[in-house]
């Protein structure tokens, strides 16, 4: 008889490339008439105590637009192995960017599904800038189906990945098609998508190895289901144990410089 690991991941050591901290000491903007309720640092790490956790990505939200205090805090109090994905405005200073930097941050997310950060209309200059500045990559909440428009630009920037397997079915052919080019592509908000999970993430991993990285999405805010330990076990059975590793932990981990 098999012992199932209490791991979900098998034992394997999780990077979380999707997370996201709430703490009602620091500012939040209504968001289409949502307000998040909070979850704290000791909130993310009661839920996770069981998956291995030795990193993440803590990403801002639509409803955290371009406040930087909570983003620095979070990642204080999280400590090593954790880096920030924060909304900057285009007009934001080379010296903002170097010491968000300094404090643990790595990426600059355009949040096109929500709204909250700079529009399309600034993605290849503030990305490039983030790049040249302070070697950030860029990251999209994007439904997959538009991205047609945006390829020709985003197959020119350094480094570029698309949150919760692009959204759609549709979309999909769209998302591979920048996986081909060298896009990264988060395995996370299972409970959000419109798509079949096993389906895309194989497809992703067919295309790329090193592309395709999970996270909790935690607390999974406006998801139709939130994160569940079930979803690691998903994931892991989809990829195999030759890519479960990588999918897990040593994919988002080179990405992020961790």
């Amino acid at each position: 008889m098999t012992t199932r690991s209490p791991n979900p991941g098998g034992g394997r050591p999780v990077f979380d490339a999707h997370l996201h901290i709430i703490d009602p000491r620091f500012p939040l903007i209504e968001n289409n008439g949502y307000l998040p309720p909070a979850f704290t640092v000791e909130d993310y790490r009661r839920r996770t105590s069981a998956l291995g956790v030795t990193g993440g990505a803590v990403v801002s939200g639509s409803f955290q637009g371009f406040d930087q205090d909570y983003l620095v805090e979070a990642l204080r109090r999280l400590g090593e192995g954790f880096v920030g994905v924060t909304q900057l405005p285009v007009s934001v200073t080379d010296e903002e960017i170097a010491r968000l930097n300094a404090e643990g941050v790595r990426a600059v997310r355009f949040n096109v599904r929500r709204g909250g950060s700079e529009t399309l209309d600034h993605l290849e200059t503030l990305a490039r800038r983030v790049n040249e500045v302070a070697g950030w990559h860029t990251e999209l909440y994007i439904d997959a189906r538009d991205l047609p428009d945006l390829t020709p630009v985003l197959r020119t920037l350094p480094a570029v990945s698309v949150d919760h397997l692009g959204l759609t079915e549709d979309g999909l052919p769209h998302l591979l098609s920048l996986v081909d080019g060298g896009a990264r592509v988060k395995a996370t908000g299972f409970g959000r998508v419109d798509l079949e999970v096993t389906k895309a993430v194989q497809a992703v991993v067919a295309a790329n190895p090193r592309s395709l990285m999970f996270g909790t999405d935690l607390p999974s805010t406006r998801a139709r289901r939130p994160f569940h330990e079930d979803d690691v076990r998903l994931l892991t059975d989809a990829v195999g144990p030759e890519h479960a590793q990588a999918v897990l932990h040593d994919n988002a981990a080179a990405f992020y410089r961790v």
